[in-house]
C-alpha cells in the first residue's frame, strides 16, 4: 500500500503529527510518499514526491484545515482523502489530531482487507471554446475583470438551455454543496448539505437579480457575456483565466470527483464553527 501525506504548509504543529503518521505507515510495513515541502520540514528527502505524483497513491492523508485538504484534491485525482482537522471548522477533515493515528491504522486494514469506505463529493470544470478550467472543489466563479461600481459584466444564465436570469452583476458563482459553506455563503447564497445532489447558482450583487438556484448536479449552467471585455473566470479563488468577449461559459459536473475515505464529518457541528 502507498500512503500520501500532506501538512499544512508552514505549520509545526502540522509537521510533527505527519511525522507520527509517517511511523504509524513504516510501523504497519506499508510505503509512505511525502510532498516535498512536508518532506523538507521533516528532512526526510528519501520520500518525496512531486504532490501532482499523488494520484499514484492508494490513499493520501491532509494534515491542516479544508484548505489543506483542497490543495491534496486539487492534485491527487481519485485517490481516497483522509482529512486531518487542524483548522477552525472542519466541513472536509474529520478526524481529531488526537485520532489521527488511529483513523489511518484503520484505514490501512480497511485497505487490506478488501478497500476502503469512501464517500465522494463533486468538483465542477468551466469551458469555453478550446478552453477548459482547473476542476474546482467548491466553486467556479464567471466575473468582471473588477468588482462595484463601474465594473462587474452583463449577463445571461442558463440551466440546461432555459434562460434563468441576466442583467448586470459582479459576477455568477457556481458552487457544490462543499462550496455552498465557502464564498456562496458570503454572497448570501444558500447552505446546501453534503448529501444534497445539487448545485447551487448564484448571482453577485446583481442589479435586478433572482434568489439563488439549487439545481441538479449534473446540469449544465451556461454564462454568456455578450461585452468584448470578456470575462474573468476563478476555480476556487485560485486558478484565473481571462476570456475575450463575447463569451459562453459553460459550468458543470467534472470526473473524477473527490474520494472521502475516514469518518464522516458532523456537518451541523461545523456550521456550529462558523458563527
Amino acid at each position: 500500500m502507498e500512503v500520501g501525506i500532506v501538512a499544512r504548509k508552514g505549520s509545526e504543529r502540522a509537521a510533527s503529527l505527519a511525522a507520527t503518521l509517517r511511523d504509524v505507515v513504516v510501523d504497519a510495513g506499508e510505503s509512505v510518499w511525502l510532498d516535498e515541502e512536508t518532506a523538507g520540514a521533516l528532512d526526510a528527502g528519501d520520500d518525496a514526491r512531486p504532490v501532482d505524483a499523488f494520484g499514484d497513491c492508494d490513499l493520501v492523508v491532509a494534515v491542516g484545515g479544508d484548505g489543506t485538504f483542497l490543495f491534496v484534491a486539487r492534485n491527487a485525482g481519485d485517490t481516497p482523502i483522509v482529512g486531518v482537522n487542524l483548522g477552525e471548522v472542519g466541513f472536509l477533515n474529520a478526524v481529531p489530531p488526537a485520532d489521527a493515528a488511529t483513523a489511518l491504522r484503520a484505514e490501512i486494514r480497511a485497505f487490506r482487507g478488501g478497500g476502503l469506505d469512501v464517500r465522494e463529493a463533486p468538483r465542477l470544470t468551466a469551458s469555453a471554446s478550446d478552453w477548459t478550467s482547473t476542476p474546482a472543489a467548491n466553486e467556479v466563479v464567471v466575473q468582471g475583470e473588477r468588482r462595484g461600481p463601474g465594473g462587474g459584466i452583463d449577463y445571461e444564465v442558463r440551466v440546461d438551455g432555459s434562460r434563468y436570469a441576466g442583467g448586470h452583476a459582479d459576477g455568477v458563482l457556481v458552487a457544490t454543496p462543499t462550496g455552498s459553506t465557502a464564498y456562496n455563503l458570503s454572497e448570501r447564497g444558500p447552505l446546501v448539505h453534503p448529501e444534497v445532489d445539487g448545485l447551487v447558482v448564484n448571482e453577485m450583487v446583481a442589479d435586478e437579480g433572482m434568489p439563488p438556484l439549487v439545481v441538479d448536479a449534473d446540469a449544465t449552467v451556461t454564462v454568456s457575456v455578450a461585452d468584448d471585455a470578456g470575462a474573468t473566470v476563478v476555480s476556487d479563488g485560485r486558478d484565473t483565466a481571462t476570456l475575450d468577449g463575447p463569451v459562453e461559459v459553460t459550468v458543470e459536473r467534472a470526473a473524477p470527483p473527490i474520494r472521502i475515505a475516514g469518518p464522516p464529518s458532523d456537518f451541523f457541528e461545523a456550521l456550529g464553527k462558523l458563527s
